[in-house]
This record gives structure tokens, sequence and C-alpha cells, in this order.
């Protein structure tokens, strides 16, 4: 039977029939690969995936860690598990030859591990995390400190985390606290308490390798004056060898409604739980120069927050795929109309209904990854094109779209997991099918690695006003330049097309529209709305990618007709949101704006 956590027909559409992946074995970085690689390492991640993560992502749901004061306990199968991921490569399948990495392109490397998020997603997220963090160094740490952290990493010995957020700040960075003070010997002691820090505490590999904003006394006041700092829970002698514990303590574990697998910590540096030479403080290692903290670690936020879209995306999908067996095993009543009630009932993807759902799902989910798979190909196009200019385009482009691919899936593949329990009825919302766990799992997504609103703000208030507006101007270049291919293919997708064309023009128009007077109270207070319907409109243009890269009707099989039903459903169901979105941002509305908090 085919898998229902992903479908491999799917992956390799987008990866071949549209992305062209292949193609890229024609530059250098990726000139020891074929075809036949690619489709191993997803033949790879699949089995690996279904055999050792799903296996038991009810398990660690129903059996989530616990702190007992001294040591945290999981169940067996997620060390398990981890051991047999890093045993496939698949950590480091992105990076270069020269640290031990496989070399595939980031869209391979993104749709192998999606199996992985659609098997498991609670113990998906310590690879995901520790891929972040060695990325993150890879950039910015020195060579001693990628020898030190980064290899073990790589090899599964150690796994990492960021450490950001802090129980008084929160979101707003700027307000941290922890403070790291220099030492004569060129380490930093920090002391300070860090909040929400998934990973942060286990005994899952050797060590964690924690990346730490804090303070340096003196530096200048904001976000210009955090640092970024490489703090293991054991301390790493210059041989690679574990010495003295760090003084990290964890405090307390998080009580999450779903992620109930990944360990969230609250975790305090330098109280004196463990004294590393004697005193107390947690010894700490600068990353780069110091006051440049907050940049570094966009490095890794930024990764992460697409990797959230991801992983919302993958919850959404198998939600989606499992919805759709049980529709199509499950029978229910006749057809509108039977009148022999003696009949024998239908299965339900047979009632118009439940097929609405199902169709609504499959417009969220693909055009979902549709859009995930496309910004790793950038991040392939960053890397490697020929041209400056065309690296230099990808990565504007990817910047522009990171805050769309966090939320947008986060939000609809979410909506997608609601109508997968709807689909199974009673039956979904119990605890007896996968579907409500999804849903559970997939409802952090729209919170963490900064939340909807937070994303919102990014989208309208930098991204798109960024270098006078190139990144507006490239974001709807780019989706001009497929609707002028969907015109020339005539017909029903040039239809498609020009309805695309006005929802790019109203993203043009809404957007100056809302800049006109350079108020940024004003222009943002609806910055949900502005991304909920940008965000729509590059699902739309994803669709008719898709579209342009099916074979004609007469030669395409079941599969294809699927995809055309899909794209039409977003066109015609979808896509009509963004009206009523765009004419209140038009308005500029100010009722929220104006709402005082003693009305509430």
């Amino acid at each position: 039977m085919p898998s229902t956590l992903l479908s491999r027909r799917d992956l390799d559409f987008l990866l071949h029939d549209w992305l062209q992946v292949s193609h890229l074995v024609e530059r250098p970085r990726y000139a020891e690969h074929s075809r036949e690689t690619f489709d191993d390492a997803l033949d790879l991640a699949e089995r690996v995936a279904t055999e050792q993560f799903a296996t038991h992502n009810r398990a660690v749901d129903l059996a989530e860690p616990t702190f007992d004061g001294q040591r945290v306990r999981l169940i067996p199968q997620v060390r398990a598990a981890l051991d047999s991921f890093a045993e496939t490569g698949l950590l480091s399948a992105g990076l270069d030859a020269s640290v031990g990495g496989l070399q595939l392109p980031h869209a391979v490397a993104a749709a192998c591990f999606a199996w992985f998020q659609a098997a498991n997603v609670a113990t998906s997220a310590y690879p995901m995390l520790t891929l972040g963090n060695a990325n993150l160094l890879l950039a910015h740490g020195s060579a001693e400190q990628v020898d030190t952290y980064v290899r073990p990493m790589l090899d599964g010995r150690f796994f990492g985390t960021m450490c950001l957020s802090e129980p008084h700040a929160g979101s707003s960075l700027a307000d941290i606290t922890t403070r790291a003070e220099p030492q004569p010997d060129g380490t930093y002691r920090l002391f300070g308490t860090k909040m929400w820090i998934s990973g942060g505490d286990h005994e899952l590999a050797e060590n964690i390798v924690h990346l730490v904003l804090a303070r340096i006394p003196g530096g200048p006041p904001g976000v210009k004056g955090i640092s970024l700092f490489v703090v293991p829970k054991v301390l790493v002698g210059p041989d690679g060898s574990l010495g003295d514990r760090n003084d990290v303590v964890l405090v307390g574990l998080n009580h999450k409604m779903g992620f109930r697998g990944t360990t969230n910590t609250l975790l305090s540096f330098g109280d004196g739980g463990h004294t590393p030479g004697g005193r107390p403080g947690a010894v700490g290692h600068l990353v780069g120069t110091p006051h440049q903290g907050l940049a570094q670690m966009f490095h890794m936020m930024n990764e992460a927050r697409i990797g959230v879209g991801a992983g919302a995306t993958a919850l959404g999908y198998t939600g989606y795929l499992k919805s759709l067996q049980y529709a199509r095993e499950r029978p229910q009543g006749r057809p509108v109309g039977a009148k022999d009630p003696t009949a024998p009932q239908v299965p339900i993807i047979d009632h118009p209904d439940v097929r609405r759902m199902l169709l609504a799902q499959k417009s969220y989910v693909e055009g979902a990854m549709a859009l995930v798979l496309y910004c790793a190909r950038l991040l392939d196009e960053q890397q490697t094109a020929p041209e400056q200019v065309d690296r230099e385009r990808a990565h504007l482009l990817l910047d522009v779209l990171t805050p769309i691919t966090k939320s947008w899936p986060s939000q609809w593949c979410l909506a997608a997991n609601d109508l997968a329990i709807q689909v199974l009825g009673g039956a979904g919302y119990t605890r007896d099918h996968d579907v409500e766990q999804h849903y559970r799992d997939n409802r952090l997504n729209p919170i963490h690695e900064g939340t909807h609103g937070i994303q919102a703000l990014d989208l309208l208030g930098r991204k798109m006003t960024m270098h006078d507006g190139a990144g507006l101007l490239l974001l709807t270049e780019t989706m001009g330049d497929t609707v002028t291919r969907g015109r020339k293919a005539g017909g029903e997708t040039a239809e498609l097309a020009d309805r695309l064309a006005g929802a790019v023009d109203r993203i043009v128009a809404v957007t100056r529209r809302l800049w006109a007077d350079g108020d940024p109270v004003l222009a943002l207070a609806n910055a949900s709305a502005y991304l909920e319907a940008v965000g729509h409109v590059v699902i739309a243009w994803m669709w008719l990618e898709q579209w342009l890269a099916l074979p004609p009707e007469e030669a395409g099989d079941a599969f294809h007709a699927g995809k055309r039903q899909a794209a039409r459903y977003f066109f015609s169901v979808e896509l009509p949101r963004t009206g009523p979105q765009f004419d209140l941002l038009d308005s500029r509305d100010r009722t929220a704006l104006d709402m005082r908090a003693d009305w509430f």
C-alpha cells in the first residue's frame, strides 16, 4: 500500500518534473550525484522514517519526557530512532564533503527530512535543531569550534539547541538580561535564565551544545549589545574528550499540548548547580565578534523558520493521507437521491462534502510542500548558480519568502489537520486515530520560531520595504514571469494566469497604499491580514507553477488529473479569500489600532 506519511509520487513530481533538480548535477558541487543517488536518498529516508520514527510516534506522545530532579527520561525508542537516523548520514545530507556531508542538493535534503517530520515531528526536532546549530557555527564559528562541536554533532554524538527567550522577555530579544562576563583565559562565564528551550536537556547524546544569546557588560543597549556564545552542557577538552559538567541546570520541563516527545525546558546558566573549574558560572565561548549575536543567530532562526514550515506541511500532509485512506475504506450512508434503504452503504469519499474536505486538504498540503521545496531550491541557487547576479536574486527572494514559508503552512496545514479530524467524524476526535495528535502537534507551529504576528511584521515591515522595495519588486516580477508563461499556454492555463496576475497587482497596490505616508503604526496595524493574503497569492503561484509542469491532459493519469483539480479548487475557492483582506488593508482600517485596553 502507498505510504500514509507522504506521497513519493508527489515528491518525485515536485523535484524532477517541476524543479528539475537533476540538472543540478551539471554544477561542480553536485557533480558526484545523479538521479539515482537522489532517489536512493529518498528511499532510505522513507524506510528509516517508516520503520524507526513512525513506530513510536504515538508512544512518545502518551509517555512524554519526565524530570525527577536529576535526570530527564524518555522512552527508549527515541534514542534508538535517532541512532538509526545518525547512521544514515542524512543529518549532513546538504553539507560540504569537507565536514562529512553528502553534498546533496538542499531541495533533495529537504524532501528527505520531510519523511521524518511526517513520521514523528517530535523526535525529528532533535536533529533539526542540531543541524541548524551546526550550520550557524559553520558560517560564523572558528575552525576550533567547528572541530570541537560541529563534527560530533554531525556524527550524532552531540545535539544542539538555540537559547534566545527569557521568562521576562519572551520574543522581545532586546530585553534579554543574561550576561557574559569575560575571563582571563578568553572564555566567558554566563549568568541568566532561558525559557522555552526545545531539546534543552535529555540523555539522547553525549553532550548538548547550546547557542546562547547574552550581553557582555558595557555593551550597547537593545539588540545591538547582544553577543552569541557556545555553551556546552559538558565541557570539551582540546582533544575532544568530555570533562566537567558545565554550570547549566535544568529547572523544569514545560508540559505541552502537543510535540510532547521534544523536551522543552527552563534552563539556568550560572546558578552554581555545578562549578566548572571550582566556581559557578556557565563556561561559554564567543562566536565571532562581540555584539553581533542577533545577526548570527538569525542564520539559525531563518533556517529553523523554514524547518517549522516544513514540519507543519509534513503534519498536514500525513493527516490528509490518513483521512483519505479512511474515507476510501469507511462505508456510511448512500448517495443523495438513492431510494433503496437496503442498498449497500457507500464509502464516505463518495459524498461530495467529504470530497470537498479532502480537496481542500490536498490544495493546502501539496501547495505548501511545493513552497517548501521551492525555497530549498532557492538555497541551491544561492550557493551554486554560475552567475553572481542569480545568486543574489535567489538570496533576496528566499529572504522575502521565509516569513510566508514559516507561517502559511503553520496556519493552513493546521487547517488541513482540522479537516482530517472532520473527515473521520467522531473517530477523528479520539486518541485511537493519529489525526488528533497531528492537530495538537501542529498547533505549536504558528507560535514557535516567531509567532504568526511576528512573521507578519517581518514581511510587511521589513522584507517588502528593504532596499527601497527590491524584495517586493523581485517577488512580483518572479510571479509575473509565471503569469507570462501561463498566458502563452492559452486556454484554461491562461485563465488561471489572469487571476493570479490580478492578485499580484493587488499586492503591489496595497503595499504602496499601506506605506503611503510612512506611518509604521498604521501600516502594520493589520499586518497579519497582509501575511495571510500575500501567502495565499504565493500558494496560488505555486499551483500555477505545478500546473505548467504537468503533461497535456490527454497524456496524463489520475495523479496529474488530481493536481489539476486541486489547482482549480485553490483558484476558485481559496484565492478569492484575498479580495476582502486586500480591501481591508487598502482602507487602512483602524479598528484594532483604536481599540483601547480598558474597553475589553
